[in-house]
């Protein structure tokens, strides 16, 4: 079994460094994504704010993936590769990135990770609607991890959120999860986007969680392109991702990977967050 890794408030405020250069890369990425911009670009985009912020990126390399961030458009759900693809009015595509931050005391590396969905010109209401579900959907799933007992109550809030708006109009992508982070960008435990029986670990200071609801207008299967990385809907439904990082410190939650901690997006749900103690 994984052990879920226990920061310190010293510690999470290292990821906090690594989730705002995170949230200001990504603030690049999504400007970049105009119609006629390639993938490629998007990606050269988020790279230079790395570069400016002496960050690295904990994707490229990561398995052998080639680049620093996913760009999925459409109908791919996740890890879509960086290329030569153009970005059309209309689309929409959802960016996934995170950056690394040395500690230069301890040497020990913390890590960033976040995604967003940009919509390219004017898009549909079917897609705008998509995104903005699927965004709100994650801000309930972070408003529950305040008062949580478990981890799997995140994706309780989730999915009640979801079938409460839309009843079943969106399914709930159940093959990838969000999961901890912090010294590795993949660590335990695995946080799920949907109810399950088992609500897994107690939510304990120190833990910090990337939560990431992936939904779809069609059926939840998908299918690996001949890359090994690309995952497509099998009945070429739009796919939508929305991610935060999210850390449980000794005073209560702070989202890494916003600028404002999660603030304006939490206090429409009632939620209050507490910086991470100095």
């Amino acid at each position: 079994m994984r052990r879920i890794e226990y920061k310190t408030d010293a510690q999470l405020a290292w990821m906090a460094r690594a989730g705002v250069i995170t949230s200001r890369a990504l603030d690049a990425a999504v400007e970049a994504a105009m119609p006629g911009t390639t993938t490629a670009q998007i990606d050269q985009a988020f790279r230079g704010v790395l570069a400016e912020n002496n960050a690295r990126s904990n994707f490229l390399g990561y398995y052998d993936y080639p680049a620093t961030v996913c760009t999925s458009v459409n109908d791919v759900v996740v890890h879509g590769i960086p290329g030569e693809q153009v970005v059309n009015a209309g689309d929409m595509i959802s960016i996934d990135g995170g950056a690394i931050v040395t500690d230069p005391a301890t040497n020990k590396q913390w890590h960033g990770d976040s995604a967003r969905t940009a919509l390219v010109g004017e898009v549909s209401e079917a897609r705008r609607e998509l995104s903005e579900i699927t965004r709100a959907a994650l801000w309930h799933g972070i408003a529950a991890l305040a008062t949580a007992r478990k981890v799997g109550e995140i994706g309780v809030a989730i999915e009640d959120f979801v079938r409460s708006e839309t009843g079943d109009k969106y399914g709930i992508i159940e093959d990838f999860v969000g999961h901890g982070i912090g010294t590795s960008m993949h660590m335990a435990p695995d946080v799920l986007n949907y109810a399950a029986r088992d609500l897994g670990p107690r939510v304990k200071k120190g833990m910090a969680l990337a939560i990431e609801p992936m939904l779809v207008t069609g059926s939840i299967e998908t299918h690996v392109l001949a890359d090994d990385w690309t995952i497509k809907t099998n009945d070429g439904s739009d796919a939508c991702q929305w991610e935060h990082s999210v850390a449980v410190h000794s005073e209560g939650i702070w989202v890494l990977t916003a600028e404002d901690g999660g603030a304006s997006e939490l206090a429409k749900l009632g939620v209050t967050v507490k910086p991470i103690p100095a």
